[in-house]
């Protein structure tokens, strides 16, 4: 009889924890793969970019047990950008992984490998570690690299760390038992690379329902703030997140301006590159119904996003988007039970998919104000009937406890 528990190896140079931060996905699926009684050991590099702190460790494969996983630690350089320093980091990480790969297999048995990595480098050791173990492997694609770094990024597909890339990419979906990705759309891309057709698996990000049960305060500032906005009797659309360029944000306060005398109050909360100036922009371009508020720790979303009347959710035109869209704020929107204006030219969405808003193509200002005015004009029974759909959808199909579950079929 086949044991219930599988030794899980999963390499993520990024992954991270709710202390730590970003990336948030590979410690949720762990943890909740660890109450189903699986064995899981993460392998990180000890810097990234995306996380608030990063271990300090003096050796390569320090471990370090968080929540019942076992994180083993790589020792990987630091670096500020997008550049050498990030490349010599993959790098450093992959080269550890591949030197000691018979001492990984010795160590942790895996019965299972998952790489899933930003980058598709991670494959070379994740499938030479599976081989060796005699187990499963299995490529988890977060993003489309390396077309993100010549279709958004502006690289040449000649630059030889996009063919580097190009030849991991290929490598992945040709040697992997499974290819599970967070994009829906993304199969055919995927065959046309060597992924056999049977190997495809649509696996999404989700919503980690605890932390919506146990949600934080609003600190002072932002309190005060939708306390005036409400007392003034407006309608609120809130943007949450990242104010990067990516988002369509500048369209998105052309639209607040041309709703001023409507009733209609935007707030975005968060921080980012842009943030400073879209600060400036709003001030020059005279929008003043708009409040910029700071970023709040991951436990306030809930709290947050209570104050909103709808959520706006955009990005700007990119090819990228015809292999879907898997963002973190999309499940925590739904999740909030508001409606949503989506303005993101793709072929369909969870938003789309469980009606819980209106979708736009990116950045067509006439159609977002068109939806925010359409959603403004309900009742308060309609908006929130719209927005219990996309509750309902994150509870039957998008919270981590069912993801894990789809990882455990993946394994068997």
């Amino acid at each position: 009889m086949e044991k219930k528990g599988k030794r899980v190896l999963l390499i993520n140079h990024y992954a991270g924890s709710p202390e730590m931060g970003m990336e948030f996905r590979p410690y949720y699926i762990s943890r909740e793969l660890v109450k189903k009684g699986h064995d899981v050991t993460i392998i990180a590099g000890s810097f990234s970019h995306l996380r608030k702190t990063n271990p300090d460790i003096a050796e390569d494969f320090t471990e370090q047990e968080i929540d019942g996983i076992r994180y083993v630690w790589v020792k990987t350089g630091e670096y500020d950008s997008n550049g050498v320093a990030r490349a010599l980091s993959m790098y450093q990480f992959c080269k550890a992984l591949s030197a000691n790969k018979k001492k990984i297999v010795e160590r942790y048995k895996p019965d299972v490998v998952i790489s899933s990595s930003t980058y598709p480098l991670d494959s070379y050791p994740a499938y030479r570690i599976a081989k060796l173990a005699g187990a499963k492997y299995i490529h988890e694609v977060h993003d489309m690299w390396p077309l993100t770094l010549y279709e958004a990024g502006g690289m040449s597909k000649k630059n030889p760390f996009v063919i580097a890339m190009q030849f991991a990419e290929n490598h992945a979906y040709k040697k992997s038992d499974v290819v599970v990705s967070l994009l829906p759309h993304a199969k055919d891309y995927m065959i046309e690379h060597g992924m056999k057709p049977d190997h495809f698996r649509y696996i999404p990000n989700g919503v980690v329902i605890n932390e919506w049960d146990a949600s934080k305060e609003l600190p002072d500032e932002h309190r005060e703030a939708f306390k005036r906005l409400k007392a003034e009797g407006k309608f609120v659309i809130g943007y949450f997140g990242s104010h990067e360029l990516s988002y369509g944000l500048h369209n998105l306060l052309d639209v607040t301006k041309q709703l001023r005398d409507e009733n209609i109050h935007l707030v975005m909360v968060g921080k980012g590159k842009l943030k400073d100036e879209l600060i400036s922009y709003a001030k020059k371009n005279d929008i003043a119904n708009v409040t910029f508020l700071p970023p709040v720790e991951k436990g306030t979303i809930p709290a947050v996003i209570d104050n909103f009347d709808a959520i706006f959710i955009g990005t700007i035109e990119s090819p990228l988007y015809r292999f879907g869209i898997c963002m973190n704020k999309m499940f925590d929107s739904m999740m909030a039970a508001k409606p949503i204006v989506m303005a993101i030219t793709t072929p369909s969405t969870p938003v789309s998919e469980s009606g819980c808003g209106i979708i736009t193509k990116s950045c067509d200002n006439d159609a977002i104000k068109a939806a925010i005015r359409k959603i403004q004009a309900m009742s308060e029974e309609e908006r929130s009937q719209m927005g219990m759909l996309g509750r309902e959808a994150v509870l039957s199909k998008y919270t981590y406890e069912n993801i894990a579950s789809e990882f455990e079929k993946v394994f068997n």
